[in-house]
Formats: C-alpha cells, structure tokens, sequence
C-alpha cells in the first residue's frame, strides 16, 4: 500500500465506519456519546477511558498533603482570593491587597473558590491542579481518538501522566497547570475546527489561549504561530474565509484575555493593589518585561540577578546553558525528554506517510498541529536566556504524548510493510538506550532498572522488526514488552514523584539527584538547605514525616519533601540558604553573592525570624508557635498584622495566622512597592503592627532599594521584640 492510497483511509482501526467524526457528532446525541463512546469504538474502549480516568485521579490523588502549602507564595493569594473578592480578582497575595503575584490570576481562581467552599488546607488547594490533570488527559484522548484508533487515545493518556514533570506539576499551584490544560483545550480545538472549516471551534480556540494568557501571560500565545499557518493552509474553506475565521479567532482571544488586563489598566492606580513583578506599577509592563522579553533575553528588570543579559556561549546566566540539547541535559532530561526523540521520530514518520494525502487530510493536521506546538515550545524553551525551571517543561507533555500515541499505533497497523517495522522497531531502540542514558543519571536508583529497560527494549525492538511474520499472540507480546521498556523509566520517576512532598518555588520531579548542575542544583538544595521541604509550610495540624532543614539552618516542621535549589547552584551542596551548610560547601547565588547576601557575606539566623539577604526568597518560612501567638494579639485592629521583606517571607506568617500580611517589594523585595514614605505614612495611621526582620533580596546587591530602606528605618525607629526564633520589630513602640 502506498502512502497516497493509505492515507485515503488513514488510520482508522478495524471496524471503524468510513464516515469522519463530525458527521458521527451530529448522528449522534452529547449524552450518548460520552456514555458508549463512538459508534465504531470496541466494547473495552469506553470502560478502558474512564478507567484510566480514574486511574490517574487517584494516583496524582496520592499522598497529596505532603506537599503541605506546596509554592507559599500562590497558597497565600489563594487564601487571600478566599477572603476578599477583590484580592481573588487581582491576584493578591494578602486580603488587605497591598500587591499582587506577578502573574495573571486566573490560575488561583479555581483554588481559590476551593477554599473558599472547603477551607483552608493542602487538599483544597492542590486538588483542583489534580483535576486539570485528569481534564488534559482526557482532551488528549478525545483530541486522539477523533481521528485515530482508541489504542492512540489510551496510549496518549498513559505517556501523557506518566511523564514525571506531569505528575509533578498536576499536584502543585504553579500557574502551568492550568495553562497546559488550555494549551490542549486550544489543539483539540483548533482539529475540531480543521474537521469541516467551522469557525466556532476556531473562535473556542482562541477564547481557550485568552484564558491561557490570564494564567501564564505571553507563554500562551507559543503554540499560535504554527495552529496559525497550519489553519491558514490546510483548511477546508476558501482561502477568504479562512482568513475571516482566523481574524474572529483573533478577536475572541483578545477579548478572553484582554478583559480583564483592561479593567486593571485603567481602574484608578491608588485604589488597587500594585502589580508584583513591575517597576512601574503596569500588568502591561509586567507583561512585556519581566514576564515577556525579559524571559527571552535575560533582561528581567527586578529578577534575583536579573538585569543583566543572559550572557553568551551559550550561557542562559543563571538559569543554566542554553542551546538545541537543552530539553536533553542533565537539568532538564529527566523531567520531560524519555519520550522525547520517540515522539520526534514519529512525527517525521507521520508526516512522510501523510505526505501525499489531499490538503484537507485531518491525520496530517494532527500530527503538524501537535508537532508544531512542541517544537516551538521547545525551541523557545531551549533559547530563552532569562529565568527558566525545569518544571516549565510540563508544556511539553501534552504535545509528545499525542505524538507518541498517534504515530505508534499507526505504524503498528502499517506493520505489514517492512519500513513500518523498521521504524517502530527503531524508536522503542532510540527509546531504550536514552532511557538507559537517563536512569545513568542516578545509578543509586533502582540500579537495576536501566539495564532491564536497555535489554527488553531492544528485544522488542528485533521482534518489531519481524512482527509481521509473528502470530497475532507473539506480535501482542512483543508489543507489551516494547511499551513496557519505553515507559519503565518514566513510570519509576513518576512514582517518586507522587511519593514525595514538593515546596518552595523551585521544584523537579524525580528522586535525589535527577536534576542535577542548573536551575535548583539538584533536589532540595535550595533555600531551605538540604533534603526536606526547603523551609516550606504545612497547614497547622498536619502531620509531618522528617523534619526539613529550615533556611538559615533552623528546624523548619515538614514532609519528605522536594525544595527547588536556587540557579545556579552545580551540586547539592551548593545554592543553600544563608547561614546553612550541606556537605561542607557554603551556597552561592547568581553573580557570586557569596552564602546569597547581596553584595557578599553570610546570612545570620533562620527564617523563624531572620535569614538575610536571600533568605525566605525561593521557599517559605517555618513559623514557630510563639511567632504564630505574638503576631495574633490583636490583630483585627490593624489592616495588617505583620510586614515582611519579599513574598515568601509573607506568605508564611500569614498562611500561619490567617491575617494579612503586607509583602514589601514583592516575590523578591526588589519591587518599588511600598516606597519609604508610603510605608512611613502606614505606620504613621496605625496599619501594620509588626516588621519581620530579615528575608528578600532588600532591593538589590547595591542596598538602595526600598527594601532597604524600609529595613534600616524600621531597625533604627522600633523596638525589636523577639517571639521564638524570630526578630520583630513593633511597629507601635520606638527604640527608646
């Protein structure tokens, strides 16, 4: 068969009728479909679905608290949205609303109306992220299963959550949760609207990037140039009307996304919370600076050593190297890249069988539309010089495990022919020998493991080859062996994953030492020193595993739980908060800030109550009982009850008391949010009881800030009190 005639019917598994699947949608009623699935579907199809439905919830359910408040900094607006609906509108991160996350909000609003409905806690935080992740798995299967068999689909599902940086992010408040949903929400989309030219679906695709905006700004609008020109092209409209819907599709993005950036530009500057992450009090500067060219090219006014370019040769400054291996190597592999140069080879080998099909050919839209938006992803992620994680890479998983499921099973129905086998037998091989160069990575885990993936996978990858001489009962078996070695390692990763708690702001999925010599210098080696939560919080009550190392060396209460490093950090022993060691070596942030204090020296004291210079600025801070008591005293009186120098500094203290607590100069102190004189002028009308001494960057390596400043006249004008381990200063009371 030749691919000109073969993709006539292309791949539509036996007993599928002929006819497409929109002409099945309008033969058949919403309510059925969902329930039985389509008319050409095997008995096992619809059960297998909403079993593996259920599968992942249950798995990603698993052992959800540990990561306690998980990110501090998002759990803190989320408590505030469930407090104040302005502060659920803005964003912000204290009820009283002095500032705002610097993001968009719409990642919080399901979080917040969590608890606003269950109350505060991990579960009513973190279990709406699960459910996104249920919801991406099951686009993905109806975005598949349009075009190909129910084997794609369930396939799809199980690469999509067995990809570890899935199973990380999905069980976590990050905004890339949300805005992984709605990126496949805008495929799926996107192929419905290639279908039959409808431009209801186009217009849906691009209400679902507006509302992938307001979660994670410019990242959104990655996959647009390919779903574009794939639209553009390929069609089944006249060229003119092509270009019409593309223009309505365009108009109901602006407008999903831009109503909300509208009403905060123009609602009067002095009557709302200030933009986080700006230096000019503007979402739109925020938008196009440190959240848009500033990711690019390093420039990222305001950022822990942002600035100042990300540099050359390669260099992505402190947020490790840049370059075409960057989704491959030892920081980012593990997280994301198993399935990857599988999912590469069966695009190519999509396309090629597709090549000849009429312009319209909906298989071949799949596989370019998916194919597009990963490698656009990919290679802005691979390029962009500013502040990148590992767990961005989330934004991947979607589009490799459509590809992985589509091109495996259609070669698989080609198997027939010798360069289908050849194909397929090649990719489980490529698959197996990188799994095994991955799972190298950390020999100490499961040592075993590697050489069991790299033996049966290219054993089933000689059995491939032959698959067309087996019988039917061998082919199966030698298929099960080939996914088994391709999903081993993954699958062991992602396991760790859901065994163990993740806090602080920068996180890797994995076990110990996955991540290694970039962003977040290897697992829990950040802020927060060490193995354990990295200084994170737990929800009062909760139980605890191990005790965590708390930044400045103190005793932070936690789970087993993932801490991110800081950039730059090379091995676990380095990249550690002030004040702590790990394996003897002192931490060093970005710019050689020796032990992470701008400007060089070592941070003094914990983050109970101190922690200079980065301290509480990655992680968030272990507040002791009697922090928790003197902070509560008469606490309805103020408009908040504490300050405190950077976002996750604040964020602790007012996930432990419940009272709002103003994060001056935002998620690193470097914000001009409040000014001096603003702050004065708070104190001076009775607003803030408490300063908390310590944490943030302080405005700079230069000490001029408003941090700073704010800092040196809180220090010389008030008492200083201690409660526990922590320093205050009260704010109703003079030094003398």
């Amino acid at each position: 068969m030749t691919a000109a005639t073969h993709s006539d019917h292309f791949p539509a598994p036996p007993g599928t009728p002929a006819a497409p699947a929109h002409a099945m949608d309008r033969r058949e009623p919403l309510s059925r479909r969902i329930r039985r699935g389509r008319p050409g579907d095997p008995r096992w199809a619809r059960p297998a679905f909403f079993g593996m439905l259920l599968v992942i919830a249950l798995a990603y359910l698993w052992n959800l608290s540990a990561s306690g408040y998980a990110n501090s900094f998002y759990s803190a607006a989320v408590q505030a949205g469930s407090q104040s609906w302005k502060a659920f509108f803005f964003g912000s991160l204290d009820s009283a609303n002095a500032i705002t996350v610097d993001k968009p909000p719409a990642t919080l609003w399901p979080m917040a109306l969590s608890v606003r409905i269950f109350g505060l806690s991990s579960w009513a935080i973190l279990a709406p992220q699960v459910l996104m992740g249920v919801a991406t798995a099951g686009v993905l299967y109806a975005a598949v299963r349009r075009r190909f068999s129910a084997a794609a689909g369930l396939i799809t599902m199980a690469v999509f959550a067995l990809t570890p940086v899935a199973a990380l992010m999905f069980r976590f408040n990050n905004p890339d949760a949300l805005l992984a949903l709605l990126m496949t929400v805008t495929v799926y989309c996107v192929l419905r609207a290639l279908e039959g030219g409808r431009t209801k679906w186009l217009v849906w695709a691009g209400v679902a990037v507006g509302l992938a905006f307001l979660s994670k700004t410019l990242q959104a609008f990655l996959i647009l140039p390919p779903l574009a020109v794939l639209y553009a092209v390929f069609a089944p409209v006249p060229v003119r009307k092509r270009f019409g819907q593309l223009g309505l599709a365009a108009v109901a993005m602006v407008v999903s996304g831009g109503w909300w950036v509208a009403i905060v530009e123009l609602w009067p500057a002095s009557s709302r919370p200030y933009i986080g992450g700006s230096q000019n009090n503007s979402f739109l500067e925020l938008t196009f600076g440190y959240n848009g060219l500033g990711r690019i090219n390093g420039e990222e006014t305001g950022s822990v050593g942002g600035g100042g370019g990300g540099g050359g040769g390669g260099q992505g400054g402190g947020w490790g190297e840049t370059g075409i291996g960057r989704m491959f190597n030892s920081e980012i592999g593990s997280q994301i890249a198993w399935l990857l140069p599988a999912a590469l080879i069966l695009l190519a080998a999509g396309v090629w069988m597709t090549w000849r099909a009429k312009r319209t050919d909906t298989a071949r839209a799949a596989f370019l539309a998916w194919g597009g938006s990963l490698l656009m992803t990919a290679f802005v992620f691979s390029f962009m010089a500013g502040i990148f994680h590992q767990y961005y890479t989330v934004a991947l998983a979607p589009s490799i495990a459509a590809l992985v499921g589509m091109g495996a099973t259609t070669l698989w129905e080609e198997r027939a022919t010798w360069w289908a086998g050849t194909v397929l037998g090649a990719t489980v091989a490529v698959t197996a020998v990188w799994s095994y160069v991955l799972l190298g990575r950390t020999p100490d885990y499961v040592p075993w493991l590697r050489w069991a993936v790299l033996i049966g996978g290219l054993a089933a990858a000689v059995g491939l080859l032959l698959a067309a001489r087996l019988g039917r009962p061998l082919a199966l078996g030698v298929v099960g062996l080939g996914l088994a070695a391709s999903l081993a390692g993954p699958t062991a990763y992602t396991i760790s994953t859901l065994d163990t708690g993740h806090q602080g702001s920068i996180v890797t999925a994995g076990p110990s030492g996955a991540s290694m010599g970039g962003p977040g210098g290897g697992r829990g080696g950040g802020p927060g020193g060490g193995e354990g939560p990295g200084g994170g919080m737990q929800p009062p009550g909760q139980a605890t595993q191990q005790q965590g190392t708390q930044q400045g060396g103190g005793q932070a209460p936690g789970t087993n739980a993932q801490g991110g490093g800081f950039p730059g950090g090379g091995t676990p022993g380095q990249g550690q908060a002030p004040g702590s060691q790990q394996g003897g070596q002192q931490g060093r942030a970005p710019g050689g800030m020796q032990g992470g204090m701008p400007g060089g020296g070592t941070g003094e004291g914990g983050m109970g109550g101190g922690g200079g210079g980065m301290g509480g600025l990655l992680n968030g801070a272990s507040v002791d009982s009697e922090a928790r008591t003197l902070l509560k005293q008469n606490a309805d009186a103020y408009t908040w009850t504490a300050a405190a120098i950077g976002s996750q500094n604040a964020a602790s203290y007012q996930l432990a008391t419940g009272d709002p607590v103003m994060a001056i100069g935002g998620f690193n102190g470097s914000d001009p949010s409040p000014t001096l004189a603003q702050f004065k002028k708070y104190v001076a009308d009775g607003k803030i009881h408490y300063f908390i001494s310590g944490g943030g960057m302080g405005g700079g390596a230069g000490g001029d800030g408003a941090s700073s400043q704010i800092s040196a006249w809180v220090e010389d004008t008030f008492k200083e009190v201690t409660a526990g381990s922590a320093t205050f200063y009260d704010l109703t009371q003079s030094a003398s």
